[in-house]
């Protein structure tokens, strides 16, 4: 009855699209430019590469892309985006120590320790008997 049912224009539930769609334009973290901020002489003065574009001569370190010619990046550096990205970078970076602790699998070190109360003696009533 009719024709055979299929998928048209709908891609809310294919699963293949979405993981394609969410992969296509991955952008490095935050923490992989704080890294690449570090040392940016490496991206500066690179030689000339013909699959790039600009051939690779004009790249914005914390959206890690490159532009095609120095007014597109001199535009991109007015940009809403990029300015989020740039005060996102100058953030301090989170350690592993500090996620597991908000995990909790650990402990902070000696900071969440009370100051000068040390050993048993230090602990609240209710945890000894």
């Amino acid at each position: 009855m009719g024709k055979c049912q299929r998928r048209k224009n709908n891609t809310a539930g294919n699963k293949r699209q979405r993981k394609a769609c969410g992969t296509k334009r991955r952008i490095k973290d935050v923490d992989q430019v704080i890294d690449d901020a570090k040392h940016p002489e490496k991206f500066f003065g690179q030689e000339k590469d013909d699959a790039l574009p600009g051939q690779g001569q004009f790249y914005c370190i914390q959206c890690a892309r490159y532009f095609i010619s120095e007014d597109a990046i001199k535009t991109h550096f007015g940009t809403k985006e990029h300015k989020k990205r740039l005060r996102r970078s100058k953030e301090k970076a989170y350690t592993q120590e500090e996620a597991d602790f908000c995990a909790g699998l650990g402990r902070r070190g000696k900071s969440s320790v009370a100051a000068g109360s040390t050993g048993p003696a230090a602990a609240p009533k209710a945890m000894t008997k």
